[in-house]
Order: structure tokens, then sequence, then C-alpha cells
């Protein structure tokens, strides 16, 4: 079969809606158009794609594997398209894929959102969540995102730059919202409640157990803004950025408590493949990003 992105537009469209009646609605055509793309794209797979099962279609198990797939294609032809010799951002359209944690999100993810809506009020960005997949295999999944907020020292060998800086502390439930006083062996005696168990955490693991201090994780989590939620009321002890801290100490019993050594400064990052480079459009980005970190960087 000819390549034909129309028939990509159709696969989207049909894999979507899981019928031919919508999938024409949506892309504003007639439904024998879309009928005869169905054919001509199930000849193509040697695959049925949307099967009848009573009065309902659904997809098979190899459209299944196509929903991601012709998802990200499509993404991926959009932004081919949306390049331009020069960038304006006062009248782009472009959409920016940012993959961030919950912790950036509303500190460094609020202040370039607000950049952007006055600066390029046509620009959308769309913040995906931060995984320790994602992390583990950050080279290729740079591939697919405009950039990655992960702290310095954890990848290496691409291009990154230096956002705003952050430092571990203690989330703790008190009854009088003042700062609980927590000592090695405050440390060593109660339960935890950690952020991942990996990257991008990793680092104040191996300074915990320099202290002498081997966390019982009562419960781990891979969101930050939990874990605040999971600390409230009990004994355990919440392991965050100060900036998250920040964002529930000295409401409902909560207290952010320093560390009795010293944990270290996180230098929140932002890394681009080296793809991006000399794109106008993205050298536009990151230095928004880099004005919008400024306006975060108080003195911690």
């Amino acid at each position: 079969m000819t390549l034909d992105l129309n028939l990509l537009l159709a696969l989207n469209a049909l894999l979507q809606e899981r019928n031919v009646s919508r999938a024409a609605r949506r892309l504003g055509l007639s439904q024998p158009t879309v009928s005869a793309s169905l054919g001509r794209l199930r000849r193509h797979f040697d695959d049925e794609l949307l099967a009848r099962v009573g009065n309902q279609y659904v997809l098979t198990p190899l459209a299944e594997r196509l929903v991601e797939q012709s998802a990200q294609a499509l993404s991926w032809a959009n932004r081919v398209f949306e390049n331009r010799a020069a960038f304006d951002p006062a009248v782009s359209t472009r959409e920016f894929l940012v993959v961030v944690s919950d912790a950036q999100l509303p500190v460094f993810g609020r202040a370039l959102a607000e950049l952007v809506r006055w600066e390029a009020p046509g620009v959308r960005i769309r913040f995906l969540h931060s995984t320790p997949g994602v992390v583990f295999h950050a080279q290729d999944q740079l591939r697919n995102v405009d950039a990655l907020v992960l702290p310095q020292g954890i990848l290496a060998d691409l291009p990154s730059l230096d956002l705003y800086r952050d430092r571990w502390v203690c989330i703790v439930s008190v009854e009088d919202d003042r700062p609980s006083e927590l000592d090695i062996h405050e440390l060593r005696r109660r339960p935890w409640v950690l952020p991942y168990s990996t990257s991008p955490v990793q680092s104040i693991f191996h300074r915990l157990r320099a202290a002498g201090v081997e966390p019982q994780a009562a419960i781990s989590t891979e969101d930050f803004l939990a874990v605040p939620y999971l600390v409230q009321g009990t004994d355990r002890i919440g392991l965050v950025p100060e900036r998250v801290a920040r964002l529930t100490a000295g409401t409902g019993g909560l207290a952010m408590a320093s560390l009795p050594f010293d944990a270290g400064m996180l230098v929140e990052a932002l890394w681009w493949h080296p793809m991006h480079e000399s794109d106008p459009g993205h050298i536009w980005f990151r230095d928004a990003a880099g004005r919008a970190a400024a306006s975060i960087s108080d003195p911690l």
C-alpha cells in the first residue's frame, strides 16, 4: 500500500472512536469515505482492526497495539509540519511536550505556564508525568518529547539548562503546627513515606544510609504531592523537596522539619535531545523555561 498520511488520520480516528460513523463525523468526511479507508487499512494490516461483537465494535489485539502508536505518529507528523525557518511566539500554535514530576508542576510548571500565556497565547504546553521508566530510558524518551525536568546528577551526555535549586526536607504531623525536631534516633525509629524507590531520589537514600539511617518504608508512592496526606495524623516521616513541603506545611497539623545532616542540594534542570539544539522554537522555549525558573528562584 502506498504511504498515505490521510490513512493515518483515518486509522487514528477509527481506533479512538471504534465506530465508522463517529470517526467520519470527527474527520468531517462522509461515512462511505471512511468505510473505504477502513477497507484499505484492513487489507494493509491483514487484520479486521474493528471486530463486531453484538451491536458494537471492539478493537482486535493488533488494533490495541496501534492505538498509542498511531496517536504518536500523528503527533509527530503534526510537529514536522509545524516547523518554520523562524519562530514567532506571538502567533505560533505549537505544542511543547514536557515531562515533569508532580513536585515540579505546581512550582516550575505554573511559572512556565503563566509566562507562555502572556508571551505566546497560542502556544500549548502538555505536561507528562515523569516515571522511573522515563528516567531510565531518558535518551530514547527525549526523542518523543521536547524536554524533561530532572535533577542534575542523574543524566549525562545530554544538553541541559539549570533551572532552580531545592533541597530535601521532612514533613511530619504535629499537634501544635511547630516544626518537629528530628534527630537520628527519630529517623531510625519512625516509619517513612518515601517518594519513589529509585531515581530521581536515589542520591538522598545514599546520604541517609551514610548518616546511619535505613528508612523503614511503610509506604512508597510515585507522587511527591501525595506524601503530606499520607503523613497527616500519623507518626510517619515524609521525604519531599522543600518547595513541596511549603505547599502544605503549617496546615492540617503538618510541619516541615530539616534533616539533621547535610542532605545536599537538588539542582533541577531542563534536559533535551541534541536534535532540538538549533530549532528556533525550541530555543525560544528553553529561554522561556530559564526565565520562568528565575521567577521562582528565591533563596532556600
